[in-house]
């Protein structure tokens, strides 16, 4: 039987070739080859590769050359903006591109939008149309999150992290299970299941 990780993020050093937006607590590096290094090391045949929206928010082209230098081994997930007023057509390429399985979005408390927000709205109604799920981060905000998944019921949702905080650095949340009432009912709904993973 097949090992897939569901979510795994590649990323080069830091450099002014593809410098990283901001500086998580991350290893320095977690290059392609060292990421299949690490499945091999542990059985995982392969894994779904998001790129990491901290380091290069919606510029995928690192996850795009890890995949074409292991294309046995990853599936690629990109973060898409709502706020691109071509993003239907960044997700038309996407789709053409080799190894690609979905897109992302976050609802984010440091950049908050509203659920009806019409960039949303254009880039759900584009994955129905190119038939990519949508992976989607709502981590501490989870009512924000069921609503958005209510509002597309043809929208295929996948919510990250099990739909709770994980926080980068300490202290861990006082009560980190306390929104787990609100994804299970969430998981309830037909257009969205829940993933669990670690990475960020």
């Amino acid at each position: 039987m097949a090992i897939i990780d569901s979510q795994v993020h590649a990323y080069e050093a830091n450099t002014p070739k593809r410098p990283w937006h901001t500086v998580p607590n991350w290893p320095e590096h977690v290059t392609g080859d060292e990421m299949v290094a690490a499945m091999d090391k542990v059985g995982v045949d392969g894994a779904i590769l998001v790129s990491p929206f901290a380091m290069y928010r919606y510029d995928a082209s690192y996850a795009v050359e890890v995949q074409r230098a292991h294309p046995g081994r990853f599936a690629l997930v990109k973060p898409v903006d709502p706020d691109d007023p071509k993003v239907a057509d960044v997700i038309a390429e996407w789709k053409k591109s080799p190894g690609t399985v979905g897109i992302r979005i976050m609802l984010r408390k440091d950049a908050p939008r509203p659920t009806d927000d019409p960039g949303f709205d254009r880039i759900l109604r584009e994955a129905v149309r190119h038939d990519f799920p949508v992976n989607l981060l709502c981590w501490d905000s989870l009512d924000a999150g069921i609503a958005l998944v209510d509002r597309h019921p043809d929208t295929r949702f996948v919510i990250d992290h099990l739909g709770l905080l994980q926080p980068r650095t300490p202290p861990a949340p006082a009560e980190p299970w306390a929104g787990l009432p609100k994804v299970l009912d969430l998981a309830k709904r037909k257009n969205a299941v829940i993933k669990v993973s670690g990475a960020c």
